[in-house]
């Protein structure tokens, strides 16, 4: 299946087309009869979240399709989504990091022979893409997207804390660089050890684009190095004090002016361990001062759809906001396997349906993603004494205590058993190209 797919992402990668000449020839064509008409095509299917969309809207009956990017192909041999028995057909598409043209041609292709009424994107990368033509896009497929001016208050890091200081939120302590020249002057403002962060996680360069990364730093030449490497693209970082308190998250389905469903949980580890996505996972109570702040400015920004608003605690438990995802997270099967299934409410607003309201969902459950957790362990050991990183042994003696703890694990479902072999096929196969390239 695999050599179709990159036969399909080939013939697509000859689609070469500017912004001007896609909206004519869209708004120009007359759609094709489609061969199968899908109720929604899910992008990023090399993501966790993007098998639990599948699955979640699979087995309510609804016709789903997968798609993912040639680029991810050379990076992953197999890919869970696409083994789903709810997946009906699977997609690769040219990617988009050099040019968005050729993958947006491809999409829109795909739209008219198979009718896919809803897509879902799950990435920051095609989150981007479809933001640069959503109104050449939204004539023919509903975007599960909110609208422009919520996201680029979501996604710009600079324009959220400035919403969440205008609403009397907890925000860290930081500072804007735009190049390393700045970097001694933030160190004496904020202190080490720190965190660096992109304004912008996703960042669209001359050349190409690419996804950054918050970097933990702890000396002045960190800083410098993790500054250079961030704003080499012409981004701008932000230089914000280091907080290593409990990491709690709150999930949001807003839309209409309403909050169709809640969720907290909570992060034991995270891979990387700083800011990194949660491997080790329980869903808790909503706290009552992270979730009237979550609503408060997912209201204030009007952000429709889901949205995962995440915060961290000091040593006295005072909750500072982090950031906003409007897009699906990683971690989004706590919740569903807690009772709120946001995917699904995700496909009934963007679909215009009338939607399910949740009132309540089981608290202690705990989600485990078994590589993130074992790459977490590995990384403590190489990383120990650095802040916020658990000491060695501790790590390792938690790593096999979660054993015995009854969680469900990421990809696994009794239902649905052929991704986990997927994924565990994967892992191994980037674990033996990674073990040749050392000994050779």
């Amino acid at each position: 299946m695999q050599d179709s797919l990159k036969d399909k992402a080939t013939a697509g990668m000859s689609v070469s087309l500017d912004k001007d000449s896609v909206v004519q020839e869209v708004h120009g064509f007359q759609p094709k009869q489609p061969i199968i008409a899908y109720d929604a095509l899910i992008l990023d299917a090399a993501l966790r979240q993007s098998l639990v969309t599948v699955r979640s809207l699979g087995h309510r009956g609804l016709r789903v399709a997968a798609l993912e990017v040639s680029d991810i192909l050379q990076k992953l041999k197999y890919i869970p989504t696409f083994s789903s028995r709810w997946c009906l057909q699977s997609y690769i598409a040219p990617e988009f990091q050099r040019d968005t043209r050729p993958f947006i041609g491809y999409l829109l292709d795909l739209i008219k022979t198979t009718g896919a009424n809803v897509l879902i994107p799950s990435g920051d990368g095609s989150l981007a893409a479809l933001r640069q033509y959503r109104e050449v896009i939204e004539p023919h497929a509903r975007l599960a997207m909110a609208q422009e001016a919520a996201l680029e208050a979501a996604i710009n890091k600079d324009q959220t804390l400035e919403i969440a200081t205008r609403l009397g939120l907890g925000v860290p302590r930081g500072v804007m660089l735009k190049s390393v020249s700045e970097v001694g002057e933030a160190i004496h403002d904020i202190g080490l050890p720190a965190v660096v962060k992109p304004v912008e996680s996703w960042l669209w360069g001359e050349q190409h684009a690419v996804r950054l990364i918050c970097m933990l730093v702890t000396t002045p030449d960190e800083a410098r190095k993790a500054v250079e490497e961030l704003t080499q693209d012409g981004g701008t970082v932000l230089f914000q004090q280091f907080l290593a308190g409990r990491r709690e998250a709150v999930s949001l389905l807003y839309a209409h002016g309403n909050m169709y469903a809640r969720f907290a949980q909570w992060a034991k580890r995270t891979q990387p361990p700083l800011g990194g996505t949660s491997v080790f996972r329980q869903s808790i109570a909503l706290p009552d001062d992270i979730t009237d702040q979550a609503e408060r400015l997912v209201r204030e920004i009007e952000l429709e759809g889901y949205s995962e608003v995440e915060f961290r605690r000091d040593s006295v438990g005072k909750p500072y906001l982090m950031e906003i995802n409007p897009r699906l997270s990683a971690s989004i099967e706590v919740a569903v396997r807690a009772g709120v299934d946001f995917p699904y409410l995700l496909y009934q607003w963007a679909n215009g349906e009338c939607m399910d309201c949740i009132e309540g969902y089981r608290v202690g459950g705990w989600m485990r993603y078994l590589e993130g957790d074992l790459l977490t362990t590995l990384q403590a050991i190489m990383e120990r004494g650095r802040p916020g990183v658990t000491p060695p042994t501790q790590a390792v003696l938690e790593f096999i205590a979660s054993f015995f703890v009854p969680s469900g694990y990421d990809y696994f479902d009794w239902r649905d058993p052929l991704p986990m072999w997927s994924a565990t096929k994967d892992f191994a196969y980037r674990l033996f190209q990674k073990s040749g390239k050392r000994h050779a």
